[in-house]
């Protein structure tokens, strides 16, 4: 739905109202659950969303720094401080592919994907516990 169109919507209901916030505090909730897991991981949340974006690129590609950056919506020079301290941790490596040296590639170390694997299956182990209640809010608001 485009911005425009947006506006264009005037008469939401008190329920509606109510189920919107009930969604947004079941998806802060989610994701306090994810920072604090991060962070008992020994990682920030935004290293951890990095760390999600390398692993779930799509098969058989390798992320570079910009692609890293459009997927976790920050700028360029953020993601490089980011790349920079994942790699300081020993959470990640830059590859070189071929003859353009300036290309730089990111993957996950051992202990980049065993600390991602121990995270996703918390998350996962979460979603499995919220996921009914939130396909519930949307439903309402699909009404």
């Amino acid at each position: 739905m485009d911005s425009v169109a947006i506006w264009d919507i005037v008469n939401v209901t008190q329920a509606e109202y109510e189920t919107l916030a009930d969604l947004r505090y079941s998806l802060r909730q989610f994701l306090h659950f994810s920072e604090e897991a991060a962070h008992r991981a020994g990682v920030a949340p935004q290293q951890h969303q990095a760390l999600l974006a390398i692993k779930g690129f799509p098969a058989g590609r390798r992320i570079t720094i910009g692609e890293l950056a459009e997927r976790l919506q920050i700028r360029h020079h953020s993601a490089v401080g980011l790349v920079d301290r994942l790699v300081k941790k020993r959470f990640i490596v830059r590859e070189h592919r071929g003859a353009d040296r300036r290309q730089v590639y990111l993957a996950l170390t051992e202990l980049g994907d065993q600390t991602l694997e121990k995270l996703s299956a918390a998350h996962k182990e979460q979603l499995h516990r919220i996921g009914p209640h939130i396909e519930s809010l949307l439903k309402r608001l699909r009404g």
